[in-house]
């Protein structure tokens, strides 16, 4: 348990998410690397393995706030990482740079987004999600993957800058020495444990001692900090021009958070969460019908969109933190 007050509290919080940020990012280049020697294309990678490395603190944190029987915390974790990537990191992305989008995203992907949060959405709609429940998400999700791969092995990138190198960081590509990947990978894994765990117990203590409720804080503080590796992969992919690597990779994280995360959490334990819960999945299922929506729209987001979308994460945090 983490003493101390709520300043305390935050503090521990604060930096489990540079904890996790860090050890998702020596994840996500170990992987991505390795992924390239056997062969993956750039896109294959881009869509699947950048996007569940990402997702690591997502899975991480949401597994063990259930092994702690914190299922509002491993929930709303989910549900507002998904609204997070979606209105604020997209959001921002397109602030800085108008997102062209290409079609096989949206008319492939696109459609299974919106798919898999219907599916996830159905089974929090009792507010329970049982074993069953969970082995059926995750079914799902290990059926997309396998369709994904097999549909993309044989196709390039759009972009310019291929989605591997996008989705590394530049510091791991200069520090090289014998056996570097299997470092990382040990040492990122290592870190994002310590850090998930730290964070479940500091939150969990965190909403007690300030009167903020665990749901609110698993969908926004928690929700924020364990997307951190989306929004440096997107910002990393803006920056060399892979503009795709950044809506990919924000589509296969929610992807994988709302059933992949989901499934795996139910199936260590029966998930029930606050009612709470059906509000925030009616929030995710607007945002995610408007920002689909908005991508296909020209096939772009627009400077505009992404304001829209940005100011309305902001505005759920206020109401959520506030009210």
């Amino acid at each position: 348990m983490v003493q101390g007050g709520p300043a305390i509290q935050l503090g521990v919080v604060v930096a489990t998410i540079l904890g996790l940020w860090i050890g998702a990012r020596f994840l996500v280049d170990a992987v991505v690397r390795l992924a390239q020697r056997f062969g993956l294309s750039d896109l294959t990678i881009g869509l699947t393995v950048a996007a569940m490395g990402t997702s690591t603190p997502e899975l991480m944190v949401s597994l063990d706030a259930t092994y702690k029987g914190l299922g509002n915390i491993a929930v709303a974790n989910v549900l507002g990482s998904n609204i997070y990537n979606l209105a604020f990191i997209l959001g921002v992305i397109a602030l800085l740079r108008a997102l062209p989008v290409a079609a096989s995203v949206l008319d492939r992907d696109g459609i299974v987004l919106l798919l898999a949060t219907a599916v996830g959405g159905v089974a929090i709609l009792d507010l329970t999600v049982t074993r069953l429940e969970g082995a059926a998400l995750v079914c799902l999700f290990v059926a997309y993957t396998a369709v994904l791969l097999r549909t993309t092995s044989a196709q390039s990138p759009t972009d310019d800058t291929p989605a591997g190198e996008a989705a590394t960081s530049a510091l791991t590509r200069r520090v090289a020495f014998r056996g570097r990947d299997a470092v990382l990978l040990l040492s990122g894994l290592a870190l994002v444990l310590v850090s998930g765990d730290s964070m479940v117990l500091a939150a969990s203590a965190l909403a007690r001692s300030a009167g903020i409720s665990e749901w609110v804080i698993g969908g926004t503080i928690i929700a924020a900090g364990t997307s951190t590796p989306e929004f440096a992969v997107s910002l990393v992919a803006l920056k060399r021009g892979s503009l795709g690597v950044s809506v990919g990779n924000v589509v296969g994280s929610n992807v994988f958070n709302i059933v992949g995360i989901l499934g795996l959490a139910a199936l260590v334990r029966p998930l029930a969460v606050h009612p709470t819960a059906i509000e925030t999945l009616a929030w995710l299922a607007v945002i995610t019908v408007l920002v689909v929506a908005a991508l296909w729209t020209d096939r772009v987001l627009s400077r505009r969109e992404g304001a829209l979308f940005t100011c309305s994460e902001i505005l759920r945090w206020i109401v959520g933190i506030v009210g």
